[in-house]
Formats: structure tokens, C-alpha cells, sequence
């Protein structure tokens, strides 16, 4: 399932020199005091127009404050996030076009998805905040495209969050992120908390968005054995900084940390028969 990376091609993302750091009391802190926990300490990273990139590590390691630094929830001590070459800042300083560009699609679906609200309510909350990505003429049909697009039935549309799966709260959750056209998804943890079946269907899913639509991804994961299946290029975090980078055939196949030894074991252990 591994395309060749982009090659010859500016970076449609780039972090450079990521520093990002919180108080005892989850406070985001700009300079260091007592108390600081620094959760990203120079972290740099590229992803290319349509590449995937994995970014890889244990609970802790820093990679889900990266990623939320790319979509501008979380304000960087210093360190840049830069989308098609040009500086950008928190999500509110950001214009339409930027922050239509990088989506998140997060780890829990549910939480993720106003319980009281329906899934063609969920979608067009979408458009309406980002009223130049909204379809011309009928919705309807532009609502049930993309959730054919996903793999979902038109008929999901009538239903609440709470009254669908686990996998189609994801798959919603996804549709949602590509109502507004973005550029670039940040899949944090966007499989862990699905069956091993529904997590292949999503990892498939992904892929094939990433044809059809030429997206780009980073894709966040504690699991090596997981984005193996996705990744062009895996970054492998430790302690909120990047120990080793490259392609993922390299990364996988031969890899030059023993933290990054110790992960591909642990996939290579925990992985069930493919089906």
C-alpha cells in the first residue's frame, strides 16, 4: 500500500525547529520556568503534496502536541509551522484559506461528534464555517456524494452520532474534514480506538482518499505495525524530539535507533494474523 514519495515538489508542510512546552497545570507556557514540561523540544518534519508521512511514538512522546501544533490548537513556544512555504500561527490568526488547508481528524470519533446533532447537520455546521468550501445548488446531493465517498450510506445522514458505530463515526468524521477541501489531514490516532477489522477498512479508506483526492497526510500512531501500512516516510519521536526520520522501506527494514528497534518488535509481536 506504500507510494513513492513526492519527489522534486515544495513542501506543502513544513515544521521547523518545533518547541512546544506546559506547566504542572496543562498551562501553554512561552519561555521556561518552574514547574515547565517541555513536550516538544526541536522538532522538525516535512510532508510533501500527496505523501504520507507517519509520525510514530509512545503515549508521551510528544507526537499528538505536534499535531496539534500543525492545525493551530496549540501555540508554539518558538519553532515554525509552515504551510506552502509561508509562516502560520494559532488557528484564529490563520486565514480561511489555511486553515481549510490542514484538518484534524481525531483519535475518539465519538468525543469527536456532537451527540445531539445528525450526521447532515455535522456536515453542513462545516460548510457554514467555511462558507466558500460549500457546495453550489443542492446539498443534499453534495452531502450523500460525500458520504459515498467514505463509504457510507446516504441514509446515515438522518442519523445522530451516538446511534452509529464506532467505524462510521469515523468515517463521518473524515467526511467532515474533507467537506471543506483541505490540502492535508492530521490523523491523530485515528485508528487506536477501532477493531483491528475496522481499523483496515479505515487504513484502506485513507489510502484511497489520498488517490482520489490528492491529499496529503501526517499520520500519527503509537503503533509501527499500523503505519507501516499507510506511511511513505515514517519520524519516529522520543521524549518530544525526532530520533530517527526516512523512508518507511529504511525506517522498517533497517532501523538505526534501538528505541525504534524496541517499537518494530513490539508490532512485530502484537500484530494478529492478517486476514
Amino acid at each position: 500500500m506504500l507510494k513513492e514519495a513526492a519527489d522534486a515538489q515544495e513542501d506543502l508542510l513544513e515544521v521547523r525547529d518545533l518547541r512546544v512546552s506546559f506547566g504542572r497545570r496543562g498551562t501553554w507556557l512561552r519561555s521556561r520556568g518552574s514547574g515547565e514540561f517541555v513536550a516538544v523540544d526541536g522538532v522538525s518534519l516535512t510532508v510533501a503534496p500527496d505523501e504520507i508521512v507517519g509520525l510514530v511514538g509512545e503515549s508521551g512522546s510528544g507526537k499528538t502536541t505536534v499535531a496539534r501544533a500543525v492545525v493551530g490548537l496549540v501555540r508554539p513556544d518558538s519553532g515554525a509551522v509552515l504551510l506552502d512555504g509561508a509562516p502560520v500561527g494559532p488557528v484564529g490568526r490563520r486565514t480561511t484559506a489555511q486553515q481549510r488547508a490542514a484538518q484534524m481528524v481525531f483519535q475518539d470519533p465519538r468525543s469527536s461528534l456532537s451527540p445531539r446533532m445528525t450526521v447532515a447537520a455535522i456536515i453542513d455546521e462545516a460548510w457554514r464555517t467555511h462558507p466558500s468550501s460549500a457546495p453550489d445548488g443542492d446539498r443534499t446531493d453534495a452531502l450523500h456524494r460525500l458520504l459515498d465517498d467514505v463509504g457510507l450510506d446516504a441514509g446515515v445522514a438522518r442519523h445522530r452520532a451516538d446511534e452509529l458505530s464506532g467505524g462510521q463515526c469515523q468515517r463521518v468524521s473524515i467526511a467532515r474534514a474533507l467537506a471543506v477541501r483541505p490540502r492535508l489531514l492530521v490523523c491523530d490516532e485515528a485508528v487506536s480506538a477501532l477493531d483491528v477489522s475496522v481499523q483496515a477498512q479505515i487504513l484502506r479508506l485513507l489510502v484511497d482518499l489520498r488517490e482520489r483526492h490528492h491529499l496529503a497526510m501526517l499520520f500519527i500512531s503509537h503503533d509501527l505495525g499500523v503505519v507501516h501500512q499507510i506511511a511513505d516516510r515514517i519520524a519516529v519521536m522520543r521524549r518530544g524530539v525526532v530520533v530517527e526520520e526516512g523512508p518507511a522501506t529504511d525506517v522498517l527494514g533497517s532501523p538505526q535507533h534501538e528505541y525504534t528497534r524496541s517499537l518494530l518488535d513490539a508490532a512485530l509481536e502484537l500484530s494478529p494474523a492478517e486476514s
